[in-house]
């Protein structure tokens, strides 16, 4: 089987996901359209070459809607033989068009792809695809949970009481991922992944443990308080990922396709893992995601350089550290979406962009990139710098 390598990766500096943000007066499909003229423009390739975009967006209604990759390709200029397709695994959209654009190029079936991912939250809400009065999940999964599943704040609150994490410790981890985010732009470390001038919005390089012990819990709810009397109310806007606009886009090929370019291949899509876990705590699933593609790898934890763990709230990825043991010091290296941001169908492209680039400053071989996502699922996949 032919393996599957990334040539280039660019994301947009993210921004506030609200009116005033700096990229809210970008229509997501020409926000996503810039981010893949500046992807094939930096590789230095004729995008006529490309024979799918696949696009991961979590909000598909309004500007958002019609299969937005489609549009935002020919908003690029690309020519019109060349298709796209919109795919949503929740949180983790643009992970999971990582793997389809891979394992299309590992088959055969493609020889460039693009895996990309967008979402503007300040003009297309969270949400904003439940029609008032509907009924997303029905009455069968009703039946199977009669009790009622929760949103996801409340499930980082249960992971928060059954890992025994404190408001301490919590606001502590988001204090350090401002930090690095910081540090990283500081020190230019996100200088060449950044499709265009700009820094992430949402970044506090002033934020302490006293400023964030000072927010008031985001998702008290006094009816869930007395069906979960265990919560203690640790989530915080401080310790959760803010709501935010942004894309990001990766170049897939064949090894062999780059070679006959003249193209260098930056690493190689490794080993892929998709799992479902309890739906009640949701955001669990990166725990056996990990273990799963570490499996298929036929790697250790110890062999992993870095690792990417996208912080949709800290108590998330600290569970997943105390299960996995898994070293501080390599996860999340220059911050994550706590200080960063989480623009839902854009976030797996990003990590990857980030995880792609921190592996080449830093000399390592091996990336792990997984992500909890809605309905309690996890995408996980490894890389190999080249």
């Amino acid at each position: 089987m032919r393996d599957a390598v990334i040539v280039e990766a660019v994301r947009t500096p993210v921004g506030k996901g609200k009116p005033g943000g700096v990229l809210h007066d970008d229509h997501p499909a020409d926000l996503l359209a810039r981010t893949l003229q500046t992807l094939v423009e930096r590789a230095g390739i004729d995008p006529v070459l490309v024979d799918d975009v696949i696009g991961g967006v979590v909000t598909q209604v309004g500007e958002q809607a019609v299969n937005i990759t489609r549009t935002a390709v020919l908003s690029a200029g690309f020519p019109e033989s060349v298709p796209g397709m919109t795919v949503n695994r929740q949180c983790g959209s643009s992970q999971q068009a990582l793997h389809i654009a891979a394992q299309g190029v590992r088959s055969g079936a493609y020889d460039i792809a693009i895996a990309c991912g967008v979402e503007s939250m300040s003009r297309v809400p969270m949400g904003s695809a439940i029609l008032p009065g509907s009924d997303p999940f029905g009455p069968m999964q009703a039946r199977r949970y009669p009790d009622g599943l929760v949103g996801q704040g409340i499930s980082a609150e249960l992971i928060a009481a059954r890992w025994n994490l404190s408001r301490t410790e919590l606001d502590a981890y988001a204090c350090e991922s401002h930090r690095r985010a910081a540090e990283a732009w500081k020190n230019g470390e996100f200088d060449r992944e950044v499709a265009w001038a700009g820094v992430d919005e949402t970044i506090r390089p002033g934020s302490s443990p006293e400023i964030l012990a000072g927010l008031k819990p985001a998702y008290y709810d006094p009816a869930i308080a007395a069906r979960f009397p265990e919560i203690g109310w640790e989530i915080t806007a401080g310790n959760a990922s803010p709501i935010n606009d942004g894309a990001a886009a990766v170049l897939v090929m064949g090894a062999d396709t780059a070679e006959r370019l003249g193209l260098r291949p930056r690493a190689r899509f490794h080993s892929f893992a998709v799992v479902g876990d309890d739906p009640l705590l949701m955001l669990t699933a990166i725990i056996p995601a990990t273990e799963k593609v570490l499996a298929r790898a036929g790697l250790t934890l110890s062999d992993i350089d870095l690792f990417e763990v996208n912080e949709a709230f800290a108590s998330v990825v600290l569970a997943w550290a105390r299960e996995t043991g898994a070293d501080p010091s390599r996860v999340n290296v220059r911050g994550g979406a706590i200080a960063i941001g989480h623009p839902l169908g854009a976030s797996g492209a990003r990590i990857m962009t980030t995880l792609l680039h921190a592996l080449e400053d830093r000399d390592g071989r091996y990336g792990l990139q997984t992500m909890c996502e809605a309905g309690g699922m996890a995408n996980a996949t490894v890389i190999e710098r080249l």
